[in-house]
């Protein structure tokens, strides 16, 4: 079997994997969308950066593959270096609070450069001290996603506030997952290689219920797959599988826990027709939507506001949709963009596109029918 890389260009831009993480949608005809996306004033890279991820909507964080974690106190306005890692390639963010965070390396063998071979750490301080995160011998070859699920329980008869955390990956294979239930206080592994090839995103609806969104294999042959488990990640079973080879689902978006759109991405130079994937129960079923018809359009992240508006980044710049991914239009964002977040405060939201560019629109709330 050949193993799946990636060579040249592709290398500079494709650099990515985390998982979506979008809060429960606000009312959402009362947003008005102007589409008037702005560049951040952030460090140069060369490439594309991966995950940025917020706490609360002042205080954000994103990373890059030289290492280097960056952080804002003012919404992304300003930015500065909080910790440098060389060695290390930051493929995945997920932050709980102000202080508390998990970041995801996406490990060895696979980018050059890259010799960290520790997939997970853990801060406590904001992003400046990382701590590896103990999982008792056991291990995966790196991370390319972290799903951050705030749940409760009942205990003792009331009703207690707990953090669900999965980390999964990755590009290139092979494929694992670290799942905590308790906060993360402590962790167990799921070895997922006899399921899929590489995961690239990961999705829990609760304790039990989750998507892994994943390639078939680790070869050419490689198909576009995604996977559903009940039981914690016990067993799964295959809900799509696209059909064709040189695909991969590379990054998935819930506004709800019914409604979720998926980006295939393809590396059949010879196919023009880009595709997402939306489901409307969950998870348990797909189908395949067009996106735009251009070769070049290869796609990576996707985020949605609400059921119907979101868009989706690609190596030829974004697209959006108000109608739920029947039909989309070009909009200015800047090429590679690999991950979205919604951001909300009250009346105000924000959206944050990270790609080639750190880029940021704002929502204003108005009259419905000009959404």
């Amino acid at each position: 079997m050949r193993t799946f890389f990636l060579s040249g260009a592709a290398i500079a831009v494709l650099t990515s994997c985390a998982s979506e993480t979008i809060p429960p949608a606000a009312t959402s005809p009362q947003i008005v969308l102007s589409n008037d996306w702005q560049t951040l004033d952030t460090v140069a890279y060369r490439g594309k950066r991966d995950d940025i991820s917020f706490s609360t909507p002042t205080h954000g964080w994103y990373g890059t593959g030289k290492g280097d974690l960056y952080a804002t106190t003012d919404g992304g306005n300003s930015w500065q270096r909080v910790a440098s890692k060389p060695g290390t390639f930051i493929r995945a963010l997920g932050f709980i609070d102000e202080n508390t965070g998990f970041i995801g390396n996406v490990g060895t063998d696979y980018y050059p450069g890259v010799t960290d071979e520790t997939p997970l750490y853990r801060t406590d301080d904001g992003g400046v001290n990382w701590t590896p995160v103990e999982l008792g011998g056991k291990t995966i070859k790196g991370v390319c996603a972290i799903d951050i699920l705030e749940s409760t329980r009942i205990y003792q008869g009331k009703l207690q506030p707990r953090t669900v955390i999965h980390a999964a990956g990755r590009v290139g294979g092979p494929t694992g997952i670290i799942r905590s239930v308790d906060n993360g206080k402590t962790w167990s592994v799921i070895d997922m290689q006899a399921q899929a090839g590489m995961i690239l995103d990961v999705k829990f609806f609760d304790e039990m219920t989750g998507l892994v969104f994943a390639s078939s294999s680790r070869g050419a042959d490689n198909e576009g797959l995604v996977l559903r488990t009940e039981d914690g990640g016990q067993t799964w079973t295959e809900v799509y599988k696209s059909g064709r080879n040189s695909e991969l689902i590379w990054k998935a978006s819930f506004p709800d826990n019914k409604t979720g759109y998926a980006t295939v991405q393809s590396y059949d130079k010879e196919r023009a027709q880009q595709l997402i994937i939306k489901t409307t129960d969950g998870g348990k079923s797909w189908r395949e939507l067009p996106l735009t018809e251009n070769a070049g359009a290869r796609q990576f992240g996707i985020g949605f506001l609400d059921a119907k508006r979101g868009w989706v980044g690609t190596f030829a710049g974004g697209f959006y949709t108000d109608d739920g991914g029947e039909t989309f239009q070009p909009v200015p964002i800047a090429p590679g963009a690999n991950k979205f977040r919604v951001v909300r405060n009250g009346a105000e939201t924000q959206v944050f596109a990270i790609g080639t560019k750190v880029q940021k629109l704002d929502i204003e709330q108005g009259n419905p029918s000009s959404g």
